[in-house]
């Protein structure tokens, strides 16, 4: 998913050690954490219950109509789609690590979340979204081979070829997850326990550790991010320089179009997780509220997997056919 978020607000957050320093770190005195996301809307959850439902219901419901019209419909068991329906898993299990739990705090009044549960929530969530990364990387590349390389495109992009990027796609995912929760969590929690938002996000916890290494480990974590970030949005841009390069070769406006038309949905997705990435957290940071910083956290977390299977079922015309050839056709032909 988009994680620019989580590298911006480490760069800029002023992380301060604790007073003390516990023996050993990999152990801590904090058992337990208090996720405090909501807490300062307290007449407006019942409402954001019910809108965050629905959001979180539609986006499980177009992932999954997504995937069942891939698997279904056989003209659609291509590269391009098997990386999309690739993507939608991820998509679902990156919004299951967080939406549920957000979903079942709007309606409690008990906030806490064990040690261990909020480092099982960081990694499937750091996971699942550098996975989602590393699967629009590799989605651009598959773009670029089928536009600037037609011909060797069944050579490069073979089935086995596939299933081996969307693999090193989720291995890496999990590598990364692996790697952040493990440094996040090494460090030492000595109180206070108040996570100032509404999953364990990486940020707002690292100013909770205490210790002499957590300005380190923290600087290292955000390194880390910022390299795999920024590598995989160059890749991006480096397929579509090359893509834009030899669409304005063809000489054809119908034959332009066409080869563009097929990059739509996922130069959409790009924008619109990378441009909200951009907007919100890499612009100047100056004060800001816990209010703020919630209402933000709900734009990764909900309304860009909300916006995701829109965009491919609007934008790709032969998806939006053969959901309608597959769905809609057999719903009407039940119903008379």
């Amino acid at each position: 998913m988009t994680f620019l978020h989580t590298v911006a607000d480490l760069s800029t957050s002023h992380l301060t050690s604790g007073t003390a320093s516990m023996q050993g770190a990999n152990l801590s005195a904090v058992i337990e954490f208090i996720l405090s996301g909501f807490s300062t809307f307290p007449h407006l959850q019942l409402m954001f219950f019910l809108l965050y439902l629905l959001m979180y219901l539609f986006t499980l419901l177009g992932n999954l109509l997504i995937m069942a019209t891939i698997w279904r419909e056989p003209s659609l068991h291509t590269p391009m789609y098997l990386f999309l329906c690739a993507l939608s898993i991820s998509e679902v299990l990156y919004t299951f690590a967080i939406t549920p739990r957000m979903l079942a705090d709007l309606l409690s009044t008990h906030h806490t979340i064990v040690l261990m549960a909020c480092a099982s929530q960081m990694f499937f969530s750091f996971t699942f979204g550098f996975t989602h990364s590393f699967l629009l990387t590799v989605m651009g590349y598959d773009r670029y081979v089928a536009i600037c390389h037609p011909l060797c495109y069944n050579v490069l992009m073979s089935p086995r070829d596939c299933a081996c990027l969307v693999a090193w796609s989720w291995a890496g995912g999990s590598v990364m997850g692996l790697v952040v929760t493990s440094a996040i969590f090494y460090l030492t929690f000595c109180g206070p326990n108040v996570i100032h938002h509404f999953f364990c996000h990486m940020p707002p916890l690292v100013k909770l550790a205490c210790g002499d290494n957590v300005s380190t480990v923290a600087m290292g974590v955000g390194l880390v991010c910022v390299i795999v970030l920024l590598g995989c949005c160059l890749l991006i841009l480096l397929s579509y320089a090359f893509i834009v390069a030899a669409i304005l070769r063809i000489p054809s406006a119908e034959g332009r179009h066409k080869a563009f038309s097929t990059c739509a949905s996922h130069l959409t997705v790009v924008v619109v997780h990378y441009g909200f990435a951009s907007v919100i957290y890499l612009k100047p940071k100056g004060p800001q509220s816990l209010e703020a910083d919630t209402l933000m956290g709900i734009t990764y977390t909900v309304l860009i997997p909300f916006l995701s299977p829109i965009v491919f079922s609007l934008r790709n015309k032969e998806l939006k056919n053969a959901m309608k050839k597959t769905f809609l056709n057999k719903f009407f032909l039940h119903s008379s």
